[in-house]
């Protein structure tokens, strides 16, 4: 739970997301993790998928049988167009906004300065675009190919890291800050999630900035004034 400014006022909640995940479940899950918090006036939301007007249009992590398992065809179908900010809307009863994690996190570190690009690193690779501080349409730019064949979302993933070891994941996240400076010619890249800090801060560019992963919590406040939806 957060304040006016965005700080903490309790202690953080967590718990394992379970595998499989369909959307009764996941509302299930929310509902208890919040019943250990106060209750609060509104409520924010950072979903890991491409949301279009409340509706989930792709998920890929809750779209497995089991974590690092291949996307299930029934349960993506299950998530696909489901109106998760009306269900979350009504279970909380209070206003509420749902986007995309990243930027979700996003929100938190933005600037208003030109044009800047977060790029999130943890289960898989989550991106958001901000132009002179105003959260812009998601895309899902980590799912384009990137190297042989590989998304960044593959190719940069928890999974990925634990397979090829730190030195050389250390080595394709920087190809892919390249990569995507030469598609969107960002003025700043922040760089968060889980994963941030195994980076090297020294190899990294001088227009990137790692943020802490508590950003996609203190997001939350922020989200309502820079969201356009």
């Amino acid at each position: 739970v957060l304040d006016a400014q965005g700080a903490m006022t309790t202690q953080r909640v967590r718990v394992d997301t379970p595998y499989p995940c369909p959307p009764a479940r996941f509302l299930s899950e929310v509902d208890n993790l919040c019943t250990e918090l106060p209750r609060s006036q509104r409520v924010s939301v950072g979903f890991p998928g491409m949301l279009r007007e409340g509706k989930v249009l792709h998920v890929p992590s809750l779209s497995r049988l089991e974590y690092g398992g291949p996307q299930d065809p029934g349960l993506a179908a299950r998530w696909h167009g489901y109106p998760l900010s009306d269900k979350l809307a009504e279970l909380f009863s209070v206003p509420t906004k749902v986007v995309n994690d990243a930027d979700m996190q996003g929100c938190a570190v933005a600037k208003g300065e030109g044009f800047e690009f977060v790029m999130t690193l943890g289960t898989g690779v989550g991106t958001a675009l901000f132009n002179e501080g105003l959260l812009l349409p998601h895309l899902e730019l980590s799912h384009g190919a990137f190297r042989k064949k590989l998304s960044t979302d593959l190719a940069l993933g928890n999974a990925a890291r634990k397979r090829i070891g730190k030195k050389k994941w250390r080595k394709r996240v920087v190809e892919a800050i390249n990569w995507f400076d030469q598609m969107l010619f960002y003025d700043t890249i922040y760089i968060g999630g889980g994963n941030a800090k195994h980076l090297d801060d020294e190899a990294l560019p001088d227009n990137a900035q790692i943020v802490p992963n508590s950003a996609g919590i203190t997001g939350g406040v922020r989200v309502w004034e820079l969201s356009t939806e």
